[in-house]
């Protein structure tokens, strides 16, 4: 009964005609609470600005507005996740949803609410490999790259400094779990050894036990695929205290200034990946950020502008905010042919579809989606220098 009641109201919510003097809503659906919240509070500006960009152009079909509605998916609360989207598409009439942060509420709301509601989502920061064969009828997009990608990138890094032996440690849920295989599998081709893979649990007050463990396996250095605000931090702070390892690997969940502001250089010569481009996106998005008080260079930030510029653009194109119709002109907009469009540019993109153009969203983040709709995929390769995470280079 529910899975038909979200059907009906997301229909109704999604039609331009009925609604032609009401603001276009837009769900952003991020983890503000949990073990990834110092990393969201920017990832919320980004995607809101460029909402804010597009709402003020007075292009956006035929001048209406957009209307920002927050809701947290936390990172590890699927059913808090899926109660605050069916919010979303029922009580609020969200017209399309910038989220979840992390993969396993991502997960719950795909099956549990966007698949069968039929309201287009796109996360900026939910990499697990398994989101690519999910069943969503084709409303799930996004603009990280699946985790798939990146452990091939950490086990060429790996591989480069010459390191030959690691141990790996993982938040216990989806994002953790598949992030880990595919680390291991990337590493193992490469001629590495992994000498113990072991999932820790977010919330602990002591990791000793834990790493513990992993330190009796060895290795040259520890991989802490978790969370900088969670269980991650623990198993740094336990390590150092314990001498267990001095050097980490630290995926994209754990690179942040959170985790720099607490370690500071006793973390020196770490290495850090996170979705990351050279493109002339990314020095526009920190100028524009900078006018605003944020830091459009922050991990998942440029991914967030991206997102919700997407899911507007595509509307502009299908001049419709019905997700059963504009969800075909995604993958269009994000790729060529078409006027590159670039942060800053959102009103120049909607003049050029109302005139009947192309364009080539280029965005933050390089973007580029391939099928089934999801980032091909660009990460940053970071060390911590002074205590900073510095970019090495990308791949």
């Amino acid at each position: 009964m529910m899975k038909r009641i979200l059907v009906a109201m997301a229909c109704a919510a999604g039609s331009v005609t009925a609604f032609a003097d009401e603001p276009v809503k837009i769900g952003m659906l991020q983890g503000f609470s949990g073990p990834t919240e110092s990393l969201v509070g920017p990832m919320a500006e980004g995607g809101e600005h460029a909402i804010r960009e597009i709402s003020e152009s007075g292009l956006f079909l035929g001048g209406r507005t957009v209307e920002i509605i927050r809701a947290d998916s936390t990172c590890i609360d699927s059913a808090a996740a899926v109660a605050a989207a069916e919010r979303l598409v029922t009580s609020d009439g969200v017209h399309g949803i910038n989220g979840p942060t992390c993969s396993g509420p991502t997960t719950a709301v795909i099956n549990n609410v966007i698949a069968d509601a039929g309201v287009v989502t796109i996360s900026p920061s939910a990499t697990s490999p398994a989101l690519t064969t999910i069943e969503d009828n084709g409303y799930f997009f996004r603009t990280a790259p699946s985790d798939a990608r990146q452990g091939v990138i950490i086990g060429e890094i790996l591989s480069e400094q010459g390191i030959s032996s690691a141990a790996l440690t993982y938040t216990n849920n989806d994002y953790g779990r598949g992030l880990a295989d595919a680390i291991q599998s990337a590493f193992e081709d490469q001629g590495g050894t992994i000498t113990t893979m072991s999932s820790h649990e977010d919330g602990r007050a002591d990791y000793s036990s834990e790493v513990a463990s992993l330190a009796a396996a060895g290795g040259e250095v520890l991989i802490v695929a978790g969370y900088l605000d969670q269980g991650g931090r623990g198993i740094i702070q336990a390590s150092l205290d314990t001498g267990a390892f001095e050097r980490f690997v630290l995926p994209d969940g754990m690179v942040g200034s959170s985790l720099t502001d607490h370690f500071g250089s006793a973390i020196d010569g770490s290495i850090g990946t996170n979705p990351g481009s050279d493109s002339p996106g990314v020095d526009l998005m920190a100028e524009i950020s900078a006018a605003e008080g944020y830091a459009g260079d922050d991990p998942f930030v440029p991914e967030a502008y991206d997102a919700s510029a997407l899911i507007l653009l595509a509307m502009q194109s299908a001049n419709s905010t019905d997700s059963s119709v504009y969800k075909d002109h995604i993958m269009s907009i994000a790729n060529a042919p078409g006027e590159e469009i670039y942060p800053g540019e959102l009103a120049k993109a909607l003049e050029i579809l109302v005139n009947g153009g192309e364009i080539n969203y280029i965005g933050a983040s390089a973007v580029e989606l391939i099928e089934p709709g999801e980032s091909a995929g660009n990460f940053r390769e970071t060390v911590v220098r002074g205590g900073q995470f510095e970019t090495v280079k990308y791949h």
